[in-house]
Parts: C-alpha cells; sequence; structure tokens
C-alpha cells in the first residue's frame, strides 16, 4: 500500500531552518521561523508561565483527562480579553479549548463544512497552513486580493467577495496582526465588512492568532467585536501560542456564537465540534492551558503577563520604526512597514533575490518574502537595511 503514495514537497520553511543551522557564518540573520525573538534573539519562556508552572508541580493533583473540550476554566478566563466585558453576549458565544490555533482553524473549517460550507472566501496572501488545511478538507477556495502594492488593506476585494458570495459560503478574516504581510483593516474597514456579511450572509470565520501584538490587547480584538455585533452567528479560532510563549505546547481554543435566543443551537453546534475534536485529537493536551488559567485568575501573574506582552508589542514596533526611517532600500520601499502590525511583513521581492540574500548575506527569510520582525534586532537591522539594497538596487 505504501507505494502508492506520491512523496510530498518538504515544508519550505522547515527546510529554511535546516540550511540555517548548517550555516557557520556569525552574522547570520533568520527571518523565518514564525516565533518572538528578544533584542539578543533568544525565544524565552515568559517569566509568568515559569510562575504558573511552578504552581502547577506544586498543587496538581492529577494529569486524569479533562474531555474533548479541554480546561473549561482556561478556555472561559481567555474570553473577556477575546470578547470584551459581555465576554458570551447574553450567552451566544461559548467555546473549547484546542491544540493550538492550528487546531482551531482545522476544528472551525470542518464543523462549518459540517453545516453545509462549500465554499471559503480568503485574502490572500495569507498563512500558508490556511490553504492546506482548505485542500485537506476538500473545501473550494474563492480567493480575493488582501494586500494592495502601496502596503495597505485592499478593502474593496474583500467588500466585493462577501456581497459576490454565494449562500452558505464562508469568509476566512485575520483577527489581527495579519500573516504574513502585517496589513490590518482599520475600524471603518471592520465596520464596513461587518455590514457587507450581515447584509449577505455570509458566514465569518475569524482567526486571531497575535492578540496583544499589534497596537495592545483592546485594540486588537476592536475589529472581531465589531465583527461580531453586527452577525447572528460566526466561529473564532484563537492561539496562545504567540502571545503567551506556548508554541511546542500548542494552546488555542475554538469559540461558537449563535444566534440571539439559540442556547439550543449553540448546544448542538458544539455537540458537532466535540464529536469532530474526539475523532481528531480526541482530547487537547492540559498542560499550557492549565498555566495560562493560573495566569489570568490571579493578578500579579497578570499584570507580570501584560508587562511581558508590552514589552514585546514594544521592540517590535521599535523595529517596524527603524525599517520605516530608512526609507527605499534598493528597489524596496520600508516606509509601509512603519504602520503594519504583528511578527510578520511581505517585502516585494523575487525569488531570486531571496536566495542572493541568503547566499550572499547569510540572511534567512521565505521565498515569498515574508520576514520575521523580531528576526531583527538592532545589531544587525543595519546588515539587513544594506543587505536587500545591495540585491534589489
Amino acid at each position: 500500500m505504501l507505494n502508492r503514495l506520491e512523496a510530498q514537497s518538504p515544508d519550505a520553511l522547515l527546510a529554511l531552518i535546516k540550511l540555517h543551522a548548517a550555516d557557520e557564518r556569525p552574522d547570520k540573520v533568520d527571518l523565518g521561523v514564525g516565533v518572538y525573538r528578544t533584542g539578543q534573539g533568544d525565544t524565552p519562556v515568559f517569566a509568568a508561565i515559569k510562575r504558573a508552572e511552578q504552581a502547577l508541580v506544586d498543587t496538581q493533583e492529577s494529569k486524569s483527562y479533562l474531555g474533548p473540550e479541554g480546561d473549561m476554566g482556561f478556555v472561559n478566563a481567555l474570553m473577556p480579553y477575546i470578547f470584551g466585558t459581555d465576554a458570551t453576549m447574553g450567552g451566544r458565544i461559548s467555546g473549547m479549548q484546542t491544540p493550538g490555533g492550528t487546531g482551531a482553524v482545522r476544528l472551525a473549517l470542518a464543523l462549518a463544512q459540517r453545516a453545509g460550507m462549500e465554499r471559503l472566501h480568503m485574502g490572500t496572501p495569507s498563512w500558508p497552513n490556511h490553504k492546506q488545511i482548505i485542500d485537506d478538507l476538500g473545501l473550494e477556495l474563492a480567493a480575493f486580493g488582501h494586500a494592495k502594492a502601496d502596503g495597505t488593506a485592499n478593502l474593496d476585494a474583500v467588500l466585493a467577495a462577501i456581497r459576490g458570495a454565494a449562500p452558505g459560503d464562508g469568509v476566512l478574516l485575520h483577527g489581527c496582526c495579519h500573516n504574513p504581510t502585517g496589513i490590518d483593516y482599520a475600524a471603518d474597514d471592520w465596520d464596513a465588512i461587518g455590514d457587507a456579511i450581515a447584509e449577505t450572509g455570509i458566514f465569518p470565520i475569524i482567526d486571531t492568532a497575535y492578540q496583544g501584538l499589534g497596537e495592545g490587547l483592546e485594540e486588537d480584538a476592536a475589529g472581531l467585536r465589531s465583527v461580531l455585533a453586527k452577525v447572528p452567528e460566526a466561529f473564532i479560532a484563537y492561539s496562545c501560542d504567540k502571545n503567551f510563549g506556548m508554541y511546542r505546547d500548542r494552546v488555542g481554543a475554538f469559540y461558537i456564537m449563535a444566534g440571539e435566543g439559540e442556547s439550543e443551537t449553540l448546544n448542538t453546534a458544539f455537540s458537532n465540534a466535540n464529536a469532530l475534536a474526539r475523532a481528531s485529537w480526541s482530547m487537547p493536551p492540559d498542560h499550557g492551558a492549565a498555566a495560562i488559567r493560573l495566569i489570568l485568575r490571579d493578578r500579579a501573574m497578570t499584570e507580570v503577563w501584560l508587562d511581558e506582552l508590552d514589552q514585546m508589542r514594544s521592540r517590535m514596533r521599535q523595529v517596524r520604526e527603524r525599517l520605516a526611517e530608512a526609507g527605499v532600500a534598493g528597489g524596496v520601499d520600508l516606509a509601509p512597514l512603519g504602520s503594519q502590525n504583528g511578527l510578520f511583513s511581505t517585502l516585494p521581492v523575487t525569488k531570486e533575490q531571496v536566495v542572493r540574500l541568503r547566499e550572499e548575506h547569510g540572511i534567512y527569510m521565505a521565498g515569498s518574502g515574508r520576514i520575521n520582525i523580531a528576526g531583527l534586532t538592532m545589531d544587525n537591522i543595519e546588515k539587513f537595511i544594506g543587505a536587500l539594497a545591495d540585491v534589489t538596487g
């Protein structure tokens, strides 16, 4: 049977990791892997997480199963940060734990498909794993251009896609800190998107993987909340991998919003979500969710976490401002990066120029032109700007 399988292309970013590791140049720069790094190039465990993990060591009495919905204390503790003071919107929203944001996206799309969605509208470029999940489920992808050449969002394209959708279609939106472009919708854009969704009845699925890394926890949730205030139902996929630094522990959550007074519909939807989860991962890993639950229930640990998140956001903003100050580097205008958000931005470079950056300058980045902003520090940013000017000038 194994002879029937066809070899698959290796993941480009995983291949990039190996190339970077084999490079012996001391000044090499890794802008490929999507993890946060400090100004010293480290990806540390959050101090708040360390405290919570020690508390778990001291007090946790069992590793018994929790069920397919996972740690509901974690799920509920997150909700005010995502949805605001009326976190359940009068009982319209409920959630469950997932293995990372990827698990939440997979569950959202699989449940939408079970509910009848066959075609999904999505702005491109997008996170590569979105398309892999869509293809694996056998959904039809209807792509629209997310970004304009000037480094701003293409609102006309997203509105045209929504208004041209067929009954039963869905639309996948990034809640904030768009991956891979860093280009977010403005407040007025989100209002227009919410109105268009409400008018057409297209089903919204919002992937929120980087809350707090853009402009702030509240600011980064504003677009999502704007849409939810206008629509009758929605799915939300959430990741804690970045804003709690829980990459390898894979901590996420999936939320369903049903119509007002439709508690039975919400319960039915979750019975299906639980069945899908049971068939996929049975029960999510608990450790990371338990640690985050302890943080969010303890004021002192919450303050430590918020301070760490502020430092991350501030450092990435500093890098973006320096890139924007550089203006044009060779054939690339870096100014738009100053108004973009989060870990990522995409540069208008060719694959050949990306290869030259790697081979001639030791700068590693995705072939698409996506860079991890956190891979730049005050020590290597001038090297990067100079190398970019060299290969694109």
